[in-house]
């Protein structure tokens, strides 16, 4: 049988081929690894995986791959982003490295705050040229899922036009992106003293309106004591779920006020940050089926002490996933490979949970587990190509990556 494609010899190819739903427990440690492996592709789907030998007797290819003394994966799922923005903010990150902290520079006028004006004043053009730079540099380091937030618009009229250039990224890129309205991300500072109002705006202009143009599947909210209540959270978000939102919490980053336990309670797909989540919080996420996503390069990039508790969510059965929350202020990052070893170092996940936190589990995380996150027949061919002898290297060696080429839908990307 002819094919389009073949990857052959594979030194290691790491399938993460498992149940299908998010990996909890010692599954996250399964990386479904096969030796001297190979994988066929056809029309941009996996149609076969088996043995270098086997796959070589069966199928002939248009293109073939020789991956010898590689390791091949799937693509990296990135689920909590902020791409589409103007401006970055690194005096912030001086300041912080001067002694300020993250709630003080917010408090200030900086923070989330400081990056409305400049998304308000520019064109939609001009936000899609700049993000679309983020989302390419996010390629090359292996991302071919990602999710992408608004949030710094924070009026009607900019929000929407944030969310038309996640459309637009996902229309003109080869990588798939998954569309998030944080109208709730902070309050603007025309309604810093009638936080009600601009709760009465989200609810009945800005949410029907992304609706409207369906611009957004999920909703999402900054759920912390300097920002929304739990009570202002609960409100909002019982409200998006009703209208046909499905939810997203940026849950107890910083302090443990109940985030955690409200994403359970309203059934939200995924909780993330949860850097003070309570033993609570756990269970109630865990109960609920709630995916975890943690973020450790926002905690380094903050110089916080504290990391998310992965070591006892993880025995407690909770699945975690990975992401980079690549913004403007407080991560600046747009590597996976970098949060896989931050995961490893700072919260003591092993190389293959950090793996399958950044590939399956951030799938479901997404609820795109059936179509990307493993290496599995009929599932999409995104897949990366390692110069790397194992797994274990990925998290080991960073700054530069070992990523040598980037395949997406079975198309070669980055080379």
């Amino acid at each position: 049988m002819h094919v389009d494609m073949i990857i052959t010899s594979i030194g290691q190819l790491l399938t993460l081929a498992g149940p299908a739903r998010a990996r909890r427990g010692d599954e996250m440690n399964q990386l479904g690894i096969v030796t001297d492996g190979a994988l066929a592709i056809e029309k941009g789907k996996i149609v076969a995986i088996d043995s270098a030998e086997a796959i070589g007797k069966k199928y002939t290819a248009t293109q073939m791959i020789d991956a010898s003394g590689k390791v091949v994966m799937p693509g990296f799922v990135d689920p909590h982003t902020h791409v589409v923005f103007m401006h970055t903010r690194e005096k912030e990150f001086e300041m912080r490295i001067q002694g300020k902290t993250y709630v003080e520079i917010s408090l200030a006028g900086g923070g989330i705050r400081s990056s409305i004006q400049s998304v308000r004043d520019a064109s939609e053009d001009d936000l899609y040229l700049r993000a679309k730079k983020h989302v390419q540099r996010m390629m090359a380091c292996g991302t071919t899922t990602m999710e992408s937030k608004s949030g710094y618009g924070l009026s009607t009229r900019s929000e929407l036009k944030m969310l038309r250039v996640n459309r637009r990224l996902q229309e003109d890129l080869p990588v798939d992106i998954v569309s998030t309205f944080l109208g709730a991300h902070e309050f603007p500072i025309e309604y810093k003293d009638n936080r009600d109002e601009y709760i009465r705006i989200l609810k009945e202009e800005m949410m029907p309106a992304v609706l409207a143009e369906n611009l957004a599947e999920y909703c999402d909210i900054f759920t912390e004591a300097h920002v929304y209540t739990i009570n202002q959270s609960r409100d909002l978000m019982a409200h998006a779920k009703n209208l046909g939102f499905k939810l997203r919490f940026h849950a107890d980053e910083i302090e443990p006020i109940g985030g955690a336990e409200l994403a359970g309670e309203l059934g939200a797909v995924s909780a993330d940050h949860l850097g003070a989540c309570s033993d609570a919080g756990i269970v109630a996420m865990r109960d609920a089926g709630t995916i975890a996503t943690l973020l450790p390069g926002t905690i380094f990039s903050l110089g916080m002490p504290r990391y998310a508790r992965a070591r006892d969510m993880i025995s407690a059965g909770l699945p975690v996933a990975l992401a980079t929350d690549y913004n403007p202020g407080s991560c600046n990052c747009d590597s996976m490979s970098m949060v896989i070893t931050l995961a490893c170092l700072q919260m003591r996940m092993t190389p293959a949970e950090a793996i399958c936190a950044s590939t399956i589990n951030a799938a479901y995380a997404l609820e795109r587990g059936d179509k990307v996150g493993s290496l599995e027949v009929g599932k999409q061919a995104d897949i990366l190509v390692l110069d790397a002898p194992g797994y274990q290297f990925i998290p080991y060696h960073f700054g530069s990556g070992c990523i040598e080429m980037v395949i997406k839908n079975g198309n070669i990307i980055v080379n």
